[in-house]
């Protein structure tokens, strides 16, 4: 491997809030002790159902929400223990590229002001280097130099996409956290700006967090897979380890709902039954074990830790760690 360039410890995020009558406090475990490491130019990808923590787990490494407990080290420094200074110094190096395009910019600031005031913000060059800047970040993500005087809503979606990943570049920052950034894309733009965000890797040196509930983009783009279940990770390992040989239950049944270009292939789906069960009332011992085929009586009561299974795999599961 690399350098290790982010390393996640125990990263937590619960809210508390009041609920009934009488102002019973609930605790969502959104995020609920994440241990992740990703290395120079490598990009991990995240995976699992809907309010599995995904999202939650990008902005906490970010800080753009304050994790409830846990460390964040980039390139050997703790982000949650910088002061403001310090974190908007670190924070020109970690960059967040969000789910829907249209919402994350300003739209009464034309292309040219949302893209000025990264430089703005952090003193770079003067109004002469920073409009030079701008233009040739244009040219970079595929658009017009003519598209600077233009509002978000002149927009495509595809294009709008490219916008943001410009505004994320603009600073050269060492990592990027990507947000379902194709999710709400056609297929087709989708490819695009997949394609866009791979040449931009090499070209920059980046290294992503890739969030993504599309198993199918996410075998495209990953060097490595981390799959998460309520709140917690249940499985990493390389992608094409993964994919092939899937260990956790959870994500061989996440992999078994993977269409495959072939009309004569013979696919076993892995149905789960029941529903996910809810962040403020998690089952005890294994999480999975309400949805589980496999689940025994340990599995009800013993929380499994992330162990390595291989040099390139990490598996929380008492079926593979008796």
């Amino acid at each position: 491997m690399s350098e290790t360039l982010l390393e996640v410890k125990g990263l937590t995020k619960h809210y508390v809030s009041k609920k009934g009558l009488w102002g019973a406090k609930k605790t969502v475990r959104a995020v609920n002790g994440i241990d992740l490491t990703l290395y120079n130019g490598e990009v991990v990808s995240i995976v699992g159902e809907s309010g599995c923590g995904k999202s939650t787990l990008g902005r906490c490494v970010l800080r753009l929400i304050e994790p409830s407990a846990g460390s964040v080290h980039f390139e050997g420094s703790n982000i949650l223990e910088m002061d403001n200074k310090s974190l908007r110094a670190v924070k020109r190096d970690m960059q967040f590229v969000f789910q829907d395009p249209y919402a994350s910019l300003n739209p009464r600031s034309t292309v040219e002001d949302i893209l000025m005031v990264p430089l703005e913000v952090h003193r770079i060059g003067d109004k002469i280097e920073r409009r030079q800047k701008v233009q040739r970040m244009m040219d970079i993500v595929g658009l017009s130099k003519q598209h600077l005087k233009r509002y978000p809503h002149e927009f495509s979606g595809g294009q709008r996409q490219r916008i943001g990943i410009a505004r994320a570049l603009i600073l050269q920052p060492k990592l990027i956290i990507a947000d379902e950034p194709v999710s709400a894309l056609d297929v087709s733009v989708q490819a695009q700006i997949l394609n866009l965000m791979q040449d931009l890797k090499e070209e920059f040196k980046l290294t992503y967090m890739f969030i993504s509930h599309d198993l199918s983009v996410v075998r495209h783009i990953s060097d490595r897979v981390a799959v998460m279940y309520l709140g917690k990770i249940v499985e990493i390992a390389d992608k094409n380890s993964l994919y092939s040989d899937p260990q956790h239950p959870y994500t061989k049944a996440l992999l078994s709902s993977v269409p495959v270009p072939d009309p004569e292939a013979k696919k076993e789906r892995i149905l789960l039954e029941g529903d996910v069960p809810s962040p403020s009332n998690p089952p005890s011992g294994c999480t999975f074990h309400t949805r589980c085929p496999f689940a025994f009586e340990a599995c009800k009561t013993v929380e499994p830790t992330l162990k390595p299974l291989s040099d390139e795999r990490m598996v929380a599961c008492h079926l593979l760690h008796p």
